[in-house]
């Protein structure tokens, strides 16, 4: 096969039919006296320079907890009474019932009155207990900083199974919430 490169004149001629023309045009000054002026006038640059600060972690300080119980099924019992360490006497009997229906012990759960820490907050709460099931007597969602949940009834909050109720003095004198609460446990499966 034969090359179709060609380096002869007349066969480069046939390819560029259009006339060239040699300019003698002066070179582009402008060039330099922008250069020259960009040089001239432009002070140098220092580099910023950088200052550092100190860093500056806000963690909530994790109250030290007193509870009752050993929290071996992670399982934590909020209640609410200002006046006794956990209720009167027939809230406690009732907690007992409660605790006994659903085959628990103390070694199973934790139980602390929220009355003494009332700004600690449900992530708090879920970082020092791992609690996977929370029962909260006399504890709203919104002290714990939840959304509203309807009383008696199971909540899920990511992997932990919330129940809200009233407090065991209250519980105590309504059969109809007893009723709910019972059915509520049954469905935790404990």
């Amino acid at each position: 096969m034969v090359s179709q490169l060609t380096t002869t004149e007349e066969g480069l001629r046939l390819f560029f039919t259009d006339d060239v023309y040699l300019v003698n045009e002066p070179e582009r000054v402008v060039n330099a006296n922008v250069e020259a002026y960009v040089k001239d006038d432009v002070p140098s640059i220092a580099p910023p320079s950088t200052v550092a600060e100190p860093i500056i972690t806000l963690v909530k300080e994790q109250p030290e907890f007193k509870f009752l119980g050993n929290n071996n099924r992670n399982i934590l019992i909020l209640v609410y009474d200002d006046q006794n360490d956990v209720s009167d006497e027939k809230g406690r009997e009732l907690l007992r019932k409660i605790v006994k229906s659903i085959n628990l012990t103390a070694n199973d759960f934790a139980l602390l009155n929220y009355a003494k820490y009332k700004q600690t907050s449900y992530e708090q709460l879920k970082a020092r207990f791992s609690s996977v099931i929370v029962f909260a007597f006399g504890v709203s969602p919104e002290q714990l900083g939840l959304k509203h949940q309807g009383q008696n009834t199971v909540v899920n909050e990511g992997t932990v199974k919330l129940i809200f109720s009233s407090t065991l003095q209250q519980l105590d004198e309504d059969p109809n919430g007893k009723k709910i609460l019972w059915g509520s446990l049954k469905q935790l499966g404990l």
